[in-house]
């Protein structure tokens, strides 16, 4: 490396970190935090995209102000194409807050890579009781609203979560799959066990619009019925 090329690069590596710095800096001047992110969107690499993402990270007064840095941040990063992947994978695998890196992940690959992604995720998390299982929850909700063949073997086991809204969720996404109805025997005993009304009311949502019957478990499950709903002679759900 030349004098030229080494000078080049210190003063491009003091660059990225002003930049970078401000734009993790809540209490930057607006002013300030939007000219760093034009300058590490002008620089397009894998390193000012993960600068770029630590505007996710916090928000900021007033709150037009705080959705146009993010909108700008977001749409630098999706500019930033391929290079941009690993970064943000990055930051969605550190941080519980899905909603802004999954948006970027969505701009950045397709639904099918999305999805494996989602389920990577997912792979190591715990049915057992966690302090805070928001992540788990907004990664299942994520799938609940995808079809894909892959989503039934990821979240089955959620049925027996701990926490009910990650059983909510995880029924919903069994039930939207088009080979759900393996997976009928499993949501039968969840209906026996479940203790939630809202997980047993998203159960029969999902009987009754698969045209589903509760078998020879109709007379044991008649009890546990939330109100609003019933069965008929053939043991069909009906609300």
């Amino acid at each position: 490396m030349g004098l030229f090329d080494f000078l080049t690069k210190s003063s491009g590596d003091g660059a990225l970190k002003k930049h970078a710095a401000r734009v993790a800096n809540k209490r930057a001047q607006a002013a300030d935090r939007w000219e760093s992110i034009i300058a590490l969107r002008d620089m397009g690499s894998a390193e000012a995209v993960e600068a770029l993402t630590q505007r996710f990270t916090y928000a900021t007064d007033p709150s037009i102000t705080d959705q146009e840095e993010k909108e700008l941040a977001f749409q630098a990063i999706v500019a930033a194409g391929e290079g941009a992947i690993e970064p943000v994978k990055g930051f969605l695998r550190v941080h519980d807050s899905l909603s802004w890196g999954l948006k970027m992940l969505r701009g950045l690959l397709d639904e099918e890579a999305v999805v494996g992604f989602l389920l990577e995720l997912l792979e190591p998390m715990d049915v057992e009781y966690e302090r805070d299982p928001q992540k788990k929850i907004q990664v299942l909700s994520a799938l609940a609203d995808t079809l894909d063949p892959r989503i039934s073997a990821g979240v089955s086991r959620f049925v027996e979560d701990v926490n009910e809204t990650s059983r909510l969720h995880a029924a919903a996404a069994l039930l939207a799959q088009e080979g759900a109805e393996a997976h009928r025997d499993i949501l039968l005993e969840r209906l026996a066990s479940e203790e939630s009304m809202r997980v047993r009311a998203q159960i029969l949502d999902g009987f009754i619009a698969r045209g589903w019957d509760l078998g020879d478990r109709a007379a044991e499950l008649r009890s546990r019925l939330p109100q609003g709903y019933a069965l008929d002679a053939k043991g069909l759900p009906r609300k």
